[in-house]
Parts: C-alpha cells; structure tokens; sequence
C-alpha cells in the first residue's frame, strides 16, 4: 500500500429511488445507477475510472437504495477491479454535500490526501488522474471539472466563470434565470479533507442564524424553520461553490472530451454509444467484430454480451449493446439500440433508436423504432420489462410500460 499521506478514496453519490422517476419504466426494475450503458452499469464507468486514480485505497457509493439493491454488485466489481468498493446507506436525503460529511470518519478512516467526489447522472471520459495533477498545482481547496457548451443550453446545468490564466473559480451560480457563462459544471470534482471544516461551518451558521432568531422571537424561529434546510443537509453547489468562488479555494480543470447528463432513457442510449466509442480507446476487447460469414456482421461500436446467441445472418450496429442470454434470430436488423437480458428478437425484426426491457420478445417482420430524438420524451421508443410485439407489428416513438402484448401497430403513445 502506498504511503498514507498520498492515498486517494473516490466517493460516488447514487441517489435513491426518488431520484429515478424520469428514468421510469427502466428503474421500476433496477436502480437507476445499475442501468447498463455500453454493456455496464452506469456507476462502473466510474469505478473503472477511479481505478486509474495513482494510490487509490478505497471507493465509496453513497446513496438512500436499500443496501440489498447493491451487495452483489458491490461484492463483484470489488474482486473484478481488486479494489474495496464499499455502498454506505443515508438514513434520509443530506444534500450532496452533507452526504459526504455524514459519513466523513468512515471516509477518512486511511486519512486520504485527496477525495474524489463524481456524481453518478454524468457521463464522460473521468480525466481523474490529470485532475489530480492540476488540483495539486494549484494548491486550492477544491477543483471541478467543468466544459463549454452552447449558450442555449448553459441555463440547464450550474455556470460559472473562472479566471483564464490561474483557473480559480469566481462566480458560481446554478441554473441561472439570465446567461452568465458557457462554462458548466460536470459533478465530479476533487477536494482536501479541509472540504469537512467547510461543510460543517455551513451547518454549524444554520444553527446560529436559528438560535439567533429564537433568542429574538418565537415567531423569527417559525419562519426561519418554514424557509430553510435542516441543518444537516448541505448542497454542494449553491451552500459550499458559490460562497468560496472568488476566494482562491476553488479551481476549474476543463474537459474537451465529451460529457452529458443522464437524466432520462433517451440520454442513456446516447451516453451508451459514447462509452462504447471510448472503448476503442480504453477496452477494445469489449468490443464485438464479424464479417457475416461465422458471426453476425458487425457494423461500428457494438458489444455483445457473451451469453447472447447471435445468428450469422443479422446485422448488427452502429452503437449496439446486447445483454446476457439474449437470443437474435436470422436476418434481424439492431441499429442503436440497447437489447437488455432474456429478450428475443425473431427473424427479420428491426430494431432502431430503441431500449428493449428485460424479457422481452419481438415477433417475425416486427420493427420496434424511433427518430432518435435523445432529448425528446418519444425520442427514443422504450419498452419496459416482459413486453410481446406480435409478428409484423410496428411499435414507433412510444414508452410501454411492463407485461403488455402489442398485437397492432401504435405510434406516438405511452402504453399504461
């Protein structure tokens, strides 16, 4: 193990089931963080990432899912990656801050030099070692990294500004009414055990402005009670970035690789195909390959999960990922699609811009499409788990919700 005073722990902040509803019908059935992308869970691309941290002792999901939800994932990516992943439950919501100092002796406990703290919605390439790097340059108290995005879609996420030359943070503002910037932030950030000191000061003035106010009046306490947070949840953004912008704790690292929020099913078929090109770059084992002779013609970035039975007469790809015990009979067609475990797809079905559930079957001559709008709620069509397409049934732009059996063509529905 490397000496303690350059030990590294990663924290992962999953969220709960409340935080899943946009993601609906998919997180009926796993947790939201337990989706998989490019063949994955979501949350692996961030182990995998955190594994490539230097002197990395431990990782951490924080969360409010039931323990159970996680134990045999965390039990595996723990011996796969031979690093301890540990799933820590909040009893209640703390705020993504005030999560992290809820549990702040267990995550100090090898008295780590440096914390990462990654949401898990997010999805990009982690440059977290050469964050670490810039964060130890600086010498601040924290970095975020951040990217540019068009103007028009600024207003959605937290902006910022910071100074071009020293890249310290000196305005921070989340979901801005009027634009203040093009750079954003990304939720993964690095940071000195100090960020605790910090925290608690943010709980520990909520304590003194009630105090204050019940010395002054019963009725001051009732409002101050009425308009503000407990004192134990903390949000990252607007009570710990906002307030130290501008005073040479927080820096920025800029990512030019790609980044997306994942907020919904059609951004996870996007952010699908973008793991699955980075895999050319970071795991090109991962990725399937055939010409139509012995094995399924494979066209572009496409993973197939081992257990899957392709027949060699499909045609498989662009951004395509086929999980276990699928089964894809003779002449199918899967154009960006995410296939998840036990489906059947029969012959000469077509499937494009599309998330099949768990269980599902497709028909003969079915096709099961959609224009491929990732940002629109029918952009993509999403059936949910157990769900039947009856033979030549076409299914486009629609959201099924589980266990129904679609005998006639539908377009532009959601299916209860």
């Amino acid at each position: 193990m490397a000496d303690s005073e350059e030990e590294v722990v990663a924290v992962i902040m999953v969220g709960g089931p409340t935080k899943g509803t946009r993601f609906r019908p998919l997180s009926f059935n796993t947790p939201k963080p337990l989706f998989p992308l490019a063949g994955q869970p979501m949350v692996h691309h961030h182990i995998s990432a955190c594994r490539r941290i230097p002197n990395l002792a431990r990782i951490f999901l924080i969360g409010f899912y039931e323990e159970r939800e996680f134990t045999l994932y965390v039990s595996s990516i723990s011996n796969e990656l031979k690093v301890p992943v540990r799933y820590l439950k909040e009893d209640k919501p703390h705020g993504s801050a005030g999560g992290l100092y809820y549990f702040r002796d267990i995550i100090m406990e090898d008295s780590p030099s440096h914390i990462f703290l990654l949401n898990c919605d997010v999805c990009c390439s982690f440059p977290l070692p050469d964050m670490l790097q810039a964060h130890k340059k600086y010498g601040g108290m924290g970095t975020m990294l951040v990217i540019k995005v068009s103007a028009e879609s600024a207003n959605q996420f937290g902006e910022l500004v910071a100074d071009p030359t020293t890249k310290e943070l000196l305005h921070y503002i989340e979901k801005p009414e009027t634009f203040v910037s093009d750079l954003i932030n990304c939720g993964v950030y690095i940071f000195n055990p100090e960020i605790f000191t910090a925290i608690q000061g943010v709980s520990t003035n909520r304590e003194d402005r009630a105090n204050l106010l019940h010395l002054s009046s019963f009725d001051g306490l009732q409002s101050v009670t009425r308009a503000s947070f407990p004192t134990d949840f903390v949000r990252l953004d607007q009570d710990i970035l906002s307030p130290l912008a501008g005073k040479k704790q927080l820096y920025t690292y800029e990512t030019m690789n790609f980044w997306e929020q994942i907020k919904t099913p059609g951004m996870s078929l996007k952010c699908s195909a973008l793991y699955l090109a980075q895999y050319q770059l970071t795991s090109p084992q991962l990725l399937a390959s055939g010409d139509g002779t012995k094995s399924a013609s494979i066209i572009g970035d496409v993973y197939v999960h081992p257990s899957a039975k392709v027949h060699p007469t499909a045609k498989i790809g662009p951004n395509v990922s086929i999980s276990a015990n699928v089964r894809v009979g003779a002449g199918v067609r899967l154009i960006s699609c995410i296939i998840l475990d036990d489906v059947e797809i029969q012959e000469n079905a077509v499937v494009m811009h599309s998330i099949i559930g768990w269980k599902s079957s497709l028909g003969r001559w079915s096709r099961v499409q959609a224009d491929g709008d990732y940002n629109s709620k029918l952009g993509i069509t999403i059936l949910g788990e157990a769900v039947t397409v009856e033979d030549e049934v076409v299914v486009t732009n629609c959201i099924v919700l589980p266990n129904k059996i679609i005998n006639g063509s539908v377009q532009e529905e959601i299916i209860l």
